[in-house]
Order: C-alpha cells, then sequence, then structure tokens
C-alpha cells in the first residue's frame, strides 16, 4: 500500500470530513516529486521551493497556495505520527515562505495565526475544559459573550450542531462543529459530571457558577502565551492573541478554503441590513456540509 492510501485509510478511520482534498493535493505533490525520482519522504527544502514557483506560474491565488500546503502539512503530519518521517518539514518552509507581511496603511494588524499554530496550540492544553473553550471558538467562531451563555442543553453531540442564546449582534444562532470538537466536547462533559456541578451551564468556573467572559479571556490568553502566541506585556494587537482572534482565524479560514461568503455571513451571525439579505434563506443542511467541507482539521 502507497503513502497516499495509507493516509486515505487513516483518514476514513478517524472520520475525517473532506479529507478527498488532502488526497488530492498530497497525491498532486508525489506526481510532481516522481517526475524527478523522488519520494514524498525524501523531499527537501529546494523541492518545496520548486514546488512552490510551479503553483504560482499556474497563476493559482495565494489562498489557493496556502490550502494546497496546509493540505500537504496534515499529509506529513500523518507521516510524523506514523514514525515515517520525525518531523514535518511543511511547517518551517510556510513560516519562511508562505508567511504575510501587513501592509504599513492596514487598518486590521489584529494578529493571525495559521492552521499548524492554531493546532499547537489546542493539543497543547492538557485541561478538559480549557480545550473545549479554545477549541470551540476556532471551530465555531462565536464570540467571547456568546461562548459563556452556552447551556449544556444547547449542545446536540449527535447532530454536531449547538444554538445559542438571541442577541441583537446576531442574525443565525444555530452553529455547527466537526467530529475533532465533538470528541472534546464529550470528554469536558465526562469531567464535568464526575465534578458533580449541578449549574446548567456548558462551561463552569473552578469553584462554583458559569465561567465569566473575563475568565474566558484569561483562558485564551494564558494557554497562547505558553506556546508564544501571546505577549501580554505587549499594546500592538499583532503580538496580543484573544478569543477575538479566534473568530477572525474562523472567517479567515474558510474564505481561503473556498466557502461561499454568504455561507461565512451565516454562519458569523452578521446582521442582516440588505433586503436581498434577508430574503436570502439559505439550507441548513447545505450550510452543514459545506461547513464540514471546509472547516480546517486541527489534528486533535
Amino acid at each position: 500500500m502507497s503513502l497516499i492510501e495509507r493516509f486515505k485509510s487513516d483518514c476514513i478511520i478517524r472520520n475525517i470530513s473532506g479529507f478527498q482534498i488532502y488526497i488530492l493535493y498530497a497525491q498532486e505533490f508525489s506526481n510532481f516529486l516522481q517526475k524527478s525520482g523522488k519520494e514524498p519522504t525524501n523531499v527537501t527544502k529546494d523541492d518545496l521551493k520548486t514546488y512552490l514557483a510551479t503553483l504560482k506560474a499556474r497563476g493559482l491565488k495565494q489562498a489557493s497556495i496556502d490550502r494546497i500546503f496546509t493540505c500537504l502539512s496534515g499529509f506529513y503530519a500523518f507521516l510524523v505520527d506514523e514514525g515515517v518521517l520525525s518531523s514535518n518539514p511543511i511547517i518551517p518552509f510556510k513560516r519562511r515562505f508562505l508567511r504575510k507581511y501587513k501592509e504599513d496603511n492596514s487598518s486590521d494588524s489584529r494578529k493571525i495565526i495559521d492552521v499548524e499554530q492554531a493546532s499547537m496550540l489546542v493539543n497543547s492544553i492538557l485541561d478538559s475544559r480549557d480545550k473545549a473553550i479554545v477549541t470551540l471558538l476556532f471551530k465555531t467562531g462565536m464570540r467571547r459573550g456568546e461562548l459563556y451563555r452556552l447551556d449544556i442543553r444547547d449542545i446536540d453531540l449527535d447532530n454536531m450542531s449547538l444554538k445559542l442564546k438571541p442577541t441583537a449582534k446576531r442574525s443565525n444562532r444555530v452553529l455547527f462543529f466537526d467530529r475533532e470538537t465533538a470528541e472534546v466536547l464529550r470528554i469536558w462533559l465526562r469531567v464535568r459530571e464526575a465534578r458533580k456541578k449541578d449549574d446548567v451551564a456548558l462551561f463552569t468556573g473552578r469553584l462554583k457558577g458559569r465561567i465569566s467572559p473575563k475568565q474566558i479571556d484569561n483562558v485564551v490568553k494564558r494557554h497562547a502565551a505558553r506556546v508564544g502566541l501571546h505577549n501580554s506585556n505587549s499594546k500592538g494587537l499583532e503580538d496580543r492573541f484573544t478569543p477575538h482572534c479566534c473568530r477572525h482565524w474562523f472567517t479567515t479560514y474558510l474564505i481561503r478554503s473556498g466557502m461561499p461568503r454568504d455561507f461565512v455571513k451565516e454562519l458569523r451571525g452578521d446582521v442582516r441590513r440588505d433586503a436581498i439579505d434577508i430574503y436570502n434563506h439559505i439550507d441548513k443542511k447545505e450550510l452543514k456540509e459545506s461547513y464540514l467541507a471546509h472547516v480546517p482539521l486541527l489534528g486533535i
């Protein structure tokens, strides 16, 4: 069985949704290497630079190139997990050659991390509650205030969906999550039940009662600082990682992965201001399928 076939089998066993695009890009890269008589296991930085130049020569947009290398990183993460390679060569390459620099006149200097950094952050968290909090923020794009109001009854693990409390800022209250998120939530709920918390809140504090927005803020900043993604001493937005950065990340990577903008707006719950938005009813089944096909995997 080839490495690509093994990767495909692993994706199927792990119930990874939308894995076909990972297989497609891994196969295309393998075919590219074979032209030089090489295998994916002995790829070099020069090989990756040549492939990047080839993609640019094809006229691909930066978002498409980012998506290709994100998928390749997933393939190489699998090879590392299987003991085929000792490290993932895509991660340092993306950091060096696909890094984006903001224009001097950029109006939004908020910190944006890549998928690998988001994966590193989530998987570095050992506390089940904190891991569920950060994962939900990444995977749903909900606001901090929306997350802290969640109750246990708002979560539907079987349908992989949740319902937010009504607010003036949000039009759509139904959000979806993937299997990675569902598993993280199941673990937290088992731990929460063992602690015999009698509060209805999904997330509770260390002592008693519902977690506060400030505590959620501290959870995200503390874990982000531990892995070098947040500098509490800096006043610059580009150096600080807050819960809203997760919403920014969610929006950015759904758009980069090719999700229709109307679907992204619906998941964000943006208030409908124009008449055309009010009359544009999006099918929930289609929205969920699109979400599962485009939401980035974090290897949880």
